[in-house]
């Protein structure tokens, strides 16, 4: 089981990037996804899950209406985009892969937002 994130940075307040997320290893159709993330001295936290078939989204209060997950599964793929992004938005961003029991994590990607 594989998952490589890529697409972190540094950016510019008010900046965007997109993470992407390539998942091997597993029937990534029947899995639900999530981006996490862990800023210095603070608790990983859930940013966004997509439902295994695409069609349920949530995010966490701090991110709506600025971070959009979406999942391409011809690519076993998922991916955050992230918008206005801003200097609290600087830590770690970590993929998982999530079915009933089974946890998968990737190794994570760097997200810096400062001026």
């Amino acid at each position: 089981v594989q998952l490589v994130e890529s697409g972190g940075g540094l950016v510019q307040p008010g900046g965007s990037l997109r993470l992407s997320c390539a998942a091997s290893g597993f029937t990534f159709s029947s899995y639900a996804m999530s981006w996490y993330r862990q800023a210095p001295g603070k608790e990983r936290e859930l940013v966004a899950g997509i439902s295994s078939a695409g069609g349920n989204t949530n995010y966490a209060n701090s991110v709506k209406g600025r971070f959009t997950i979406s999942r391409d599964s011809a690519k076993n793929t998922v991916y955050l985009q992230m918008n206005s992004l801003k200097p609290e938005d600087t830590a770690v961003y970590y993929c998982n892969a999530n079915l009933y029991r089974l946890d998968y994590w990737g190794q994570g990607t760097q997200v810096t937002v400062s001026s």
